[in-house]
């Protein structure tokens, strides 16, 4: 398995979460992945539970396939073997606060000099101008700052956190997205340039309608539950047994009439109320107690039956547990498993970027502190054992020998 970006070589000092994520993308893309960990810990995701057999399996989920060298930046050694790495690679990701690389002296302008051909990707929580460039953020912070927790719950209740680390996660795509576009320009110009990436931004990049909601009509968005703002029904309904979730179509014919027709409440079809998409979402709550009824009366896998064959998009409202199994994900092969020494066999989510032609993956599992750091400062750079042995010795490297 290589991927269609072999021989694409990617240094990598993110830690955490959102640049971890970015470069996992491009690592399962096929890019030689060389994780640039600092002495004595490495990144403080290798601390974050759960653990089995004292390996993380958060680090574990968003490092695997990498290489991992241990490299002190604060030493000017550990800085002249990094600058003799940017010479041979082509991008460098970092999501530190705006200035850490500067303070080190290898910030963007430093290494572009050394390498023009570097892309530089900078992720970050506010971005690298702007009057909040240098505070702290993390996920929850920019997801309340964006907007993206006062829309998401029930109405009228608290703020509710979105089930998984969206401010992280939208970050690190549009980074993976950057460094694919300034690869893609450099074939032509020659040149790299400078990612600027902010969490915050990218939160508002992904409000795909609120934004234009409130600018078009000057009301405010609220959460609305599993609803859709403009489209009902559209929204996860209780059946017998659990819940199930369903979506009419936009411009498909007589659908609202045979989901009517289905639950057995014909009678709605001629009611002046829901005639039109825009009319049920105006007088949802009239509408929504009523199909919550109807819904209520057969399981939910009867319902899948009955809305399949009358071509209602639909499904099963899982949990984790009952995604892992579902047919679908399996038949696309989106859980693997993969091996690790300490672990053993741990299920991970593969890349859902299908390939034709030059097909990714996950690579293995992540890697150990310093685990590459000998092969790839000899392979790379030329140095020998007794060379690496001495680095090591003066804390310069933390490695493996091989």
């Amino acid at each position: 398995m290589t991927g269609p970006l072999e021989g694409i070589r990617v240094l990598d000092l993110t830690w955490v979460l959102a640049g971890p994520f970015a470069s996992m993308i491009l690592c399962d893309l096929g890019a030689d992945v060389i994780k640039v960990e600092r002495p004595p810990y490495g990144d403080a995701a290798r601390l974050t539970g759960p653990f089995v057999n004292g390996q993380s399996c958060y680090f574990f989920s968003i490092n695997r396939g990498k290489r991992s060298i241990c490299l002190d930046l604060k030493a000017e050694r550990g800085k002249e073997l990094f600058l003799r790495l940017v010479d041979v690679s082509d991008v460098v990701m970092e999501n530190f606060t705006p200035g850490t690389m500067d303070k080190l002296g290898l910030g963007h302008d430093v290494l572009q000099k050394r390498n023009p051909r570097l892309i530089y990707a900078a992720t970050s929580g506010f971005g690298q101008t702007g009057p909040d460039r240098l505070r702290p953020a993390f996920d929850i912070v920019v997801q309340g700052m964006g907007g993206v927790m006062s829309i998401t719950g029930e109405p009228d209740g608290p703020p509710v956190r979105p089930g998984l680390s969206l401010g992280d996660i939208a970050a690190g795509l549009y980074t993976a997205i950057g460094v694919l576009a300034a690869l893609h320009d450099r074939e032509k110009s020659g040149r790299g340039q400078l990612i600027d990436i902010a969490m915050l931004d990218c939160q508002i990049a992904i409000l795909e309608n609120a934004f234009v909601r409130y600018f078009a009509t000057g009301e405010l968005p609220k959460a609305i539950g599993t609803r859709h703002p403009i489209a009902t029904p559209f929204q996860a309904f209780p059946t017998k047994d659990g819940w199930i979730v369903l979506a009419l179509s936009w411009g498909v014919e007589n659908q609202w009439e045979l989901f009517c027709a289905t639950i057995g409440r014909v009678d709605l079809i001629d009611d002046p109320r829901f005639d039109t998409p825009y009319l049920r979402t105006e007088h949802h709550a009239e509408l929504e107690p009523i199909l919550n009824e109807a819904m209520r009366q057969k399981t939910t896998s009867e319902w899948l039956r009955e809305f399949d064959a009358i071509g209602l998009p639909c499904g099963p409202l899982n949990n984790i547990a009952q995604a892992a199994e579902h047919p679908q994900v399996v038949a696309r092969r989106m859980l693997v498993e993969v091996e690790h020494p300490r672990t053993g066999p741990l299920k991970l989510p593969d890349t859902p970027v299908k390939l034709s032609r030059t097909p990714g993956g996950i690579k293995g599992p992540p890697p150990a502190l310093g685990q590459d750091t000998y092969v790839v400062l000899s392979s790379l750079l030329g140095l020998s054992a007794e060379e690496l042995d001495e680095l090591a010795g003066a804390g310069v490297i933390v490695g493996l020998r091989p």
